[in-house]
């Protein structure tokens, strides 16, 4: 009789695929996903079954590691990002010049990329324990996001939902570093106006 060795002994049994209950399972969950993200309902059904039928062309790739849930999502998450991509395709250049650079880099630390206490959000002077008050606020935010502009909103997205790296998405969305950086400063800076006018 062979010994297991350390690895052997440490891995847990590989997930087994459940088809036939992926939509019972599976669909609200990756809807959910989905809405948060591209905030078209129509779309995102159409990307939830377009996972589905996916995960089935490539069920036999599936090698175990992870949840049913995490591999589904997995290529949900492609598929939205295909989606920014389309969106934003060719709206990635000409997005600064040098005047609406420097004014961002007077709202925000160059080293850090966080706010200067002179330009730092008002408090919104709200107890964040309190689910109600923090159920409306996510709401109102959810609502400004998706305001922004369609390379702007899957930048913010990618970045601070997905928490994507920063070559990453430059690479998916084919934007610059510098150009991301903007983007990103403008979003924070149009997330403030809309919140402190719909909220504050």
């Amino acid at each position: 009789m062979s010994i297991p060795d350390s690895e052997e002994t440490l891995t847990t049994a590989p997930v087994i695929l459940d088809p036939q209950h992926w939509v019972a399972n599976h669909a609200d969950y990756l809807f959910s996903y989905a809405i948060t993200r591209i905030n078209e309902e129509e779309q995102a059904q159409d990307l939830v079954q377009e996972t589905f039928l996916a995960a089935l062309q490539r069920i036999h790739k599936f090698e175990g590691r992870s949840s049913e849930r995490t591999w589904l999502t997995a290529i949900l998450k492609n598929k939205v990002i295909d989606v920014y991509r389309k969106k934003s395709s060719g709206l990635g250049k000409n997005i600064t010049s040098l005047d609406t650079e420097q004014q961002d880099q007077d709202f925000f630390d160059p080293y850090d990329g966080h706010w200067k206490k002179s330009h730092c959000p008002e408090p919104f002077g709200i107890d964040t324990n309190d689910p109600l008050m923090n159920k409306e606020l996510k709401s109102i935010l959810q609502k400004c996001i998706q305001k922004l502009p369609a390379l702007w909103l899957s930048v913010f997205t990618m970045k601070h939902m997905d928490e994507e790296s920063t070559e990453l998405i430059c690479e998916e969305l084919r934007v610059t570093p510098s150009n991301f950086w903007v983007i990103i400063h403008r979003a924070k800076l149009n997330l403030r106006a809309c919140l402190q006018k719909n909220w504050i």
